[in-house]
């Protein structure tokens, strides 16, 4: 330090709580008092604004001037201190069956946006179990975490960390599951009826289901919405056929419900891309075409549906809007409000792997081809 330059007094806070406005000397931290003064408002108005408590108590008006003299000051909350008055560590823990699908890391992604928004870290949890009991990842999740969102996971299987009496928030789970304070669903039943719809229209009857061999809500909610589609549609014949949720399962699963007994299935609708694109290998293997011969269609629209060839017909999942209502759910919780339990609507992307049935007119030819 040069003899022209101040020392900071002893004590002064040269952290990085608060980031320095432009002309306002880089030790200095805006503070909430800076906030108010520049807005207009009391200190007390700042915190319920910053804090998303503001609503019927500062106007719609002052809440902006908050909000901009914030964003302007470059002001930054000191989350430690928050944390101690509120008694919270601002961190939410997010448990999911695996990290290998791109499903879960769309909706992580959703999910940490939506509580950084709020101030809250999101920990990322693979159950080692998978849909079974998920373990307590730390000594007292309680002492750590301020609440828990778990997506696709049975509320049974989380007892270990029911146990530590945090806010809980399912995510593509039962909602009669009063074991859960929010549930927040897809319509997934919706996306399987728009599936049968898309089939049968193309003419197929003979449909074969490879439905993933998983015991869980969602799945088995797939299996009933398919069975009641076709049940009215006249000369419809539904098979199933179970599979583990990977390429080479739909890859034998999709081998085995062509070449087994009886007529030969015109469409196969399975539970999700990945065994989608093993069941595309097995009809290519056994010297048929997609769609010509056989249709294929997905679930989920993961990067996976547009890398094969021709394209999935697949029902597109909003994964990372729903990670975000998920959290807004969980952050209605904690403040004491009741939450909104929306299901997301899902849609039907039509695409490649789809078209009329063999016997057919006109089956040669692709959907948008020639």
């Amino acid at each position: 330090m040069t003899s022209n330059e101040a020392a900071p007094p002893p004590g002064a806070n040269t952290g990085a709580a608060g980031a320095a406005p432009p002309g306002r000397p880089a030790a200095a931290r805006v503070t909430s008092r800076d906030v108010a003064r520049a807005a207009g408002v009391s200190q007390a108005a700042v915190s319920l604004v910053l804090g998303d408590k503001w609503r019927g108590r500062v106007s719609p008006c002052k809440a902006e001037a908050v909000r901009t003299a914030a964003r302007e000051l470059g002001y930054r909350p000191n989350l430690a201190a928050r944390s101690l008055r509120m008694g919270r560590t601002r961190t939410v823990l997010l448990v999911v069956p695996v990290l290998t699908t791109e499903f879960f890391a769309r909706v992580y992604t959703g999910a940490a946006r939506a509580a950084a928004d709020h101030g809250f870290g999101v920990v990322l949890y693979p159950s080692p179990e998978g849909i079974g009991p998920a373990r307590n990842p730390f000594d007292s999740a309680a002492a750590t975490l301020d609440g828990v969102i778990a997506s696709s996971m049975a509320a049974e299987a989380l007892a270990a960390l029911r146990d530590a009496d945090l806010p809980l928030v399912m995510l593509d789970s039962d909602p009669g599951d009063d074991r859960a304070d929010a549930t927040v669903n897809l319509d997934i039943a919706d996306g399987a009826r728009q599936l049968i719809g898309h089939l049968s229209a193309l003419g197929h009857r003979r449909i074969t289901h490879l439905a993933a061999d998983v015991p869980s809500w969602t799945f088995e909610l797939r299996a009933r919405a398919v069975a009641d589609s076709l049940h009215g549609v006249p000369g419809a014949a539904l098979r199933r056929q179970p599979t583990a949720l990977s390429v080479d399962a739909g890859l034998h699963a999709a081998h085995a419900a062509l070449t087994g007994p009886g007529p030969r299935p015109t469409a196969l609708l399975c539970d999700d891309d990945i065994i989608a694109a093993g069941a595309c290998k097995a009809v290519r293997r056994l010297g048929l075409r997609v769609p010509e011969d056989v249709s294929v269609t997905g679930f989920d629209d993961l990067a996976l549906a547009v890398a094969v060839e021709p394209e999935l017909t697949t029902v597109r999942l909003p994964a990372e809007e729903f990670g975000e209502a998920g959290m807004r759910a969980l952050m209605t919780v904690l403040d004491g409000r009741p939450a909104d339990t929306p299901t997301l609507p899902v849609e039907l992307v039509p695409r490649g792997s789809t078209a009329p049935p063999v016997d057919a007119p006109g089956n040669a030819a692709r959907p948008g081809g020639k």
